[in-house]
């Protein structure tokens, strides 16, 4: 079974190296590292897909990974695949075929987005009138109704369901942590959620800007 696990790890020689050292102790084989940001503290924030043998429990990560000096573990959750950035690319040459075709690039879009993430679900919903359900992920809320009134979400940012009143109940589910980026130059959002968290940090928000200001300019 395969896990992510995301580490804070001090920003010097050796650290990801003595990480990698402990997880090869407990026979936890990395699959693929990720830097989701680095701190003005010289802190790098990793996320690691690791893997296991069946049977072996994902404490024996946590405990590997506590006891290098300086790591520090914000979450750890079964996780399918691998963080990829060249599936990024993939997509979004995707999406510049099927430009012509919204419901087609956007599906393409989908298959993609949660993975390159690390979320538990996207959505892209049009919001010029009623609110409307462009194309999902698989793990989504189900198209139930249940879709908001208007979306408020002018730039790429965090959600927070006792700020944004807006959300509905059935993408709050389970704790889960959610962020949303307008498709620049469209009337489409989209919306990416991990349940049970750990929450989107600043420099995911900004790489989620970048991909729909990308995908917004390939529509238009």
């Amino acid at each position: 079974m395969s896990f992510l696990i995301r580490v804070a790890l001090p920003d010097t020689p050796g650290s990801l190296g003595r990480l990698a050292e402990a997880f090869g102790r407990v026979g936890a084989n990395i699959q693929s590292v990720d830097i989701v940001e680095v701190t003005p503290g010289r802190v790098v924030v990793d996320d690691i897909v690791v893997s296991l043998s069946p049977g072996v429990m994902a404490d024996v990560v946590i405990t590997a990974a506590n006891s290098v000096e300086g790591a520090d573990v914000d979450s750890i959750r079964p996780f399918s695949g691998r963080v990829d950035r060249r599936g990024q690319i993939e997509m979004l040459a995707q999406v510049a075929r099927h430009a012509h075709n919204v419901p087609q690039a956007m599906a393409d879009l989908m298959l993609v987005l949660p993975t390159s993430m690390t979320a538990s679900w996207a959505l892209v919903l049009r919001t010029d009138g009623p609110i409307t359900r462009v194309a999902a992920s698989a793990a989504a809320p189900e198209d139930d109704g249940s879709t908001p009134e208007r979306i408020d979400v002018d730039r790429a940012r965090t959600l927070h369901p006792e700020k944004d009143l807006w959300l509905p109940e059935s993408w709050t589910v389970l704790e889960s942590a959610l962020a949303a980026a307008p498709l620049k130059g469209t009337d489409m959002v989209i919306v990416v959620a991990r349940a049970g968290g750990p929450d989107f940090l600043a420099g995911e928000i900004d790489h989620l800007h970048n991909l729909a200001t990308i995908v917004g300019a390939l529509l238009r």
